[in-house]
């Protein structure tokens, strides 16, 4: 009769070691060389015709929290592509010299590194400094999507 052997356990990876840069240094990186919108500035600049709002936030939280009223919607995972017009995916709206885009997500992090992206391709944009998470608190029109009916 064989004994009955455990398998050995497997080998278990030491802990990850700390990251040569934090999520949080790049966002502070980024603010250092980008143009960064005050919420009420923004609000005044709605009206103009030569400013484009960009909302990278994933659609579920567009759905969720409201949107600016005229905003365009490019995801933060495909903006790049979006914006450049080499790409099988460039969209004509980012295709405008004239004009002034203003790029958020919720609280700044994600525009503010990809602001800083767009800006190394030679796309010039500013960003939301506090994101969308204060818009309606400082009187920003805010567009709620209908509800789904089924």
């Amino acid at each position: 009769m064989t004994a009955l052997h455990s398998s050995p356990k497997p080998d278990r990876k030491p802990p990850m070691a700390r990251l040569r840069k934090s999520s949080a240094d790049m966002v502070a990186e980024a603010r250092t060389r980008i143009r960064e919108i005050e919420t009420d500035d923004l609000i005044g600049m709605l009206d103009d015709p030569d400013v484009v709002v960009v909302d990278i936030r994933d659609i579920r939280e567009r759905m969720r929290t409201g949107f600016i009223p005229g905003s365009v919607h490019a995801p933060r995972g495909m903006i790049e592509f979006w914006v450049d017009p080499e790409s099988p995916y460039f969209k004509e709206v980012f295709g405008q010299d004239d004009k002034t885009y203003v790029l958020h997500c919720a609280s700044g992090w994600r525009s503010a590194l990809t602001v800083a992206t767009l800006q190394d391709m030679g796309f010039d944009a500013a960003h939301l400094r506090e994101g969308f998470s204060t818009w309606e608190d400082h009187g920003g029109p805010v567009e709620r999507p209908e509800p789904k009916t089924d």
